[in-house]
């Protein structure tokens, strides 16, 4: 590429780096004295054998010119306070290629220097406009039709492109998941809403192939691909040399890739269309056909700094800089254009700047265009709720076919059977779930032929067989990406996370992709799933931090999210059929926090009186999102004296305590069991607690940020902060092993003595 540019002359060194790229072009195509060749018919060869028509090359010169144009505007009107995004794909534009090869119908996950892949793609269905929808997504316009506004994404509904945050690397699980989504739900027979022989495609850049995400992705499509299970994703790594200021070892990116068992490398170069084009069409072609996990190795340079912020020139040489922009990939496409004759060096001027005034011009009227300026609007997309549709769906029936098949008879229908303890119960509703809804899947460690660690998913791949219930790879992150990929294609997927503590490692995969689509899609793209963690404390006999741990609050700080917390059998069968309906009707996510230690419990008060077992709801029967259960006082009075909120393990527990406290104080009490903690429904709580003359608060979670907070909160603000309180709750430790663990978690000794600082109070 040195051959095609001189280094930027003394006289634009005042300028930015903008400025500097933007001259630099139009001095190199004036200056430019090549001989030229005839001009190329469309279908002809750009040039010598390249494998680039002269059409297509033509078209994709256009694309490059939109994306580097949407930069150099950003970098101008960002001062005038009318673009909100400097993040440019300079340097980048070469993606175009891989959006022209491969289809608008391939689930596409891209970062954020994709100008040049979205220009191109939306060639691919008339009518649709790259600059102007980019610019309503630069002035963070309410119209803007990837996110509304939310946020500067690359997105498209129609084209299929999933907007994506920028956290680093953490698209790639997903994106693995979605190929093997496509697979799996082909061998299903469940109709996907793309082609069956779509792949997913990936880019992201080579800093970020070190992130530990990324290499989740990597090992988990090796791990796939050595047992030759099929997964089409097509990696795309976008090596500019650098992240930030960081830069990458040369030779680094083709070293550790080219000799991965499992991907598939091929090296492309995105800084020449004429040379890099058949490097790309081999890899996307090779992933299409064989459905194996593809390594596309895509050379690019990063004209500009990381964003308008970064001053380069501040750790970076003039001399450094001058050989960066001499690699400038649209100087070497204006030198094809040139060498090839398509194009004269006044044409090629003439579309830089037509180019130029069309996105300027858009992105003044996209200024000019409405901004989320209400609240109501801004969370809209976040956690989209219809109570009556969800009922609806949650209470459906009509499926007894389906249920016998899986039960095996009338006789052994759930309903029909003796009360039972909490895991039987959600085994039993996981049955009836697979039966309702044939796209639902469940899969995670250990959940297949043992039935998980407590036997809960126990039968169910015998009865529904090893493509909807499977094992995965010891992974929480590689679990719920591969979640969010069936979930992407239609599909109902109900991930299992062995243990609470597992999930911290990878909660933000719930956290900054799963529960965020929605809000940033502006609700065009949803992932629906319910994920299921064993967690909490008070396991007996085994134990220590990581199977005992009782902290959610990583889950409570995750907005638009839904927790469920059962403590018994027949809430637990209820509450899964609105979480499957709130999925299915709106497309929320949600998780189930299931009490371990409330797994097998079958009595209540003395030891074989079978107290905390339930019979199983019959079909139809759900409980609304946000409804608790009052266990009103065994003498059938108001319970005024006491209200004891709590949920899980607190539920039991609260009620044998609040017996003790009938009689040392005499008081009568109520204990209310939330059920929902996240989100919390205030209203139900101050319901509750109206007209009680004290109040003590169970939460067996830590001190800080527990659900106990958001209780006292909602009872305080609700006007209730006169009413004596406790609250009981664990201390800020993690959980020890052994005995040791019920002295960080609350008893019911504890509740009692609760009970006793208000009766001198």
């Amino acid at each position: 590429m040195s051959n095609h540019a001189s280094p930027i002359p003394a006289r634009m060194r005042g300028l930015n780096r903008a400025e500097i790229c933007d001259v630099n072009f139009s001095e190199y195509v004036r200056a430019w004295e090549g001989r030229a060749d005839a001009r190329p018919a469309p279908g002809e060869a750009i040039l010598e054998g390249s494998a680039l028509d002269a059409q297509g090359f033509r078209e994709l010169f256009e694309s490059q010119l939109i994306s580097r144009h949407l930069d150099l505007m950003a970098r101008v009107l960002r001062v005038q306070n009318k673009v909100f995004y400097t993040i440019g794909s300079s340097g980048h534009e070469g993606n175009a290629m891989v959006a022209r090869l491969t289809r608008h119908t391939d689930p596409a996950f891209l970062h954020y220097r994709s100008g040049g892949f979205m220009a191109e793609r939306f060639r691919k269905l008339p009518g649709m406009d790259p600059v102007m929808d980019s610019a309503l997504s630069f002035a963070a316009s309410s119209e803007d039709p990837a996110s509304g506004g939310r946020h500067k994404v690359w997105g498209s509904k129609p084209l299929w492109v999933l907007p994506q945050t920028s956290t680093i690397a953490s698209h790639l699980p997903k994106a693995l998941g979605t190929a093997i989504a496509i697979e799996a739900g082909r061998r299903l027979g469940h109709a996907l809403p793309i082609p069956d022989d779509s792949i997913a495609i990936c880019s992201f850049g080579d800093a970020s192939a070190n992130h530990a995400t990324a290499q989740t992705a990597f090992n988990a499509a090796a791990w796939t691909a050595y047992q030759k299970l099929p997964a089409p994703v097509l990696f795309v790594c976008e090596d500019n040399g650098i992240g930030i200021s960081v830069k990458t070892p040369s030779g680094w990116i083709a070293n550790r890739f080219r000799q991965m068992d499992g991907l598939d490398y091929f090296y492309a170069d995105g800084l020449d269309l004429a040379e890099g084009y058949a490097q790309v069409q081999a890899a996307v072609e090779h992933c299409r056909r064989s459905r194996r996990p593809t390594f596309l190795h895509l050379k690019t340079t990063r004209i500009m700094g990381h964003a308008g912020t970064d001053f380069e020139i501040e750790w970076r040489s003039i001399e450094e800089l001058c050989a960066v922009e001499a690699t400038d990939p649209l100087l070497r496409s204006a030198a094809i254009a040139l060498e090839s004759g398509l194009m004269t060096r006044d044409e090629v001027l003439d579309l830089y700047e037509s180019t130029r005034k069309r996105c300027f011009a858009a992105a003044e009227e996209a200024d000019r265009r409405p901004k989320l300026d209400r609240l109501a609007d801004v969370v809209a997309p976040l956690a989209p709720y219809t109570p009556d549709k969800v009922r609806a769906e949650a209470g459906r029936t009509g499926y007894d076919e389906a249920r016998l098949q899986a039960f095996g008879s009338e006789d052994r229908l759930p309903e029909n059977q003796p009360p039972r303890h909490l895991a039987i119960q959600i085994n039993n509703a996981l049955h009836d779930l697979f039966a309702k809804y044939p796209e639902t899947l469940l899969f995670g460690e250990d959940v297949a032929q043992k039935g998980g660690v407590y036997t809960v998913t126990k039968g169910l791949q015998k009865a529904f067989g090893p493509r909807r219930v499977f094992n995965t790879l010891l992974d929480e992150t590689m679990i719920l990406g591969m979640a969010q990929g069936f979930a992407n294609v239609g599909m109902l997927p109900i991930p299992e996370i062995q243990y609470l503590a597992y999930l911290h490692n990878a909660a933000d995969q719930v956290r900054g992709e799963a529960a965020s689509l929605q809000f940033f899609s502006n609700n065009q793209y949803a992932n629906p799933m319910v994920v299921r963690i064993a967690g909490l404390g008070y396991q007996r006999g085994f134990g220590g931090h990581f199977h005992n741990d009782n902290s959610i609050t990583a889950l409570r700080d995750i907005p638009g999210l839904v927790v469920g917390c059962p403590s018994r059998g027949d809430d637990a069968a209820t509450m899964l059929r609105t979480l499957t309906a709130l999925a299915k009707v709106d497309g929320r996510v949600s998780v189930f926090l299931e009490p371990i230690a409330l797994y097998m419990t079958k009595d209540l008060y003395e030891p074989g009186d079978g107290g905390w077992l339930t019979k199983y709801p019959a079909p139809g029967e759900a409980m609304p999102p946000g409804e608790g259960r009052v266990y009103a006082p065994e003498d059938g009075s108001s319970g005024d004296d006491l209200v004891v909120i709590t949920y899980g393990n607190g539920v039991p527990m609260s009620l044998r305590a609040v017996r003790a406290i009938r009689e040392k104080h005499g008081w009568s009490a109520r204990v209310v069991d939330l059920r929902w903690l996240v989100p919390l429904d205030a209203g139900y709580i101050l319901e509750q607690a109206r007209g009680a003359k004290r109040i003590i608060v169970v939460d067996e979670g830590r001190q800080s940020a527990g659900v106990g907070e958001g209780v006292i909160t909602a009872l305080v603000e609700g006007g209730l902060g006169a009413v004596p309180l406790r609250r009981v709750v664990g201390v800020d430790t993690y959980t020890p092993l052994a005995g040791a663990a019920f002295l960080v978690i609350p008893g019911e000794e504890d509740i009692v003595a609760a009970a006793d600082a208000l009766a001198t109070a």
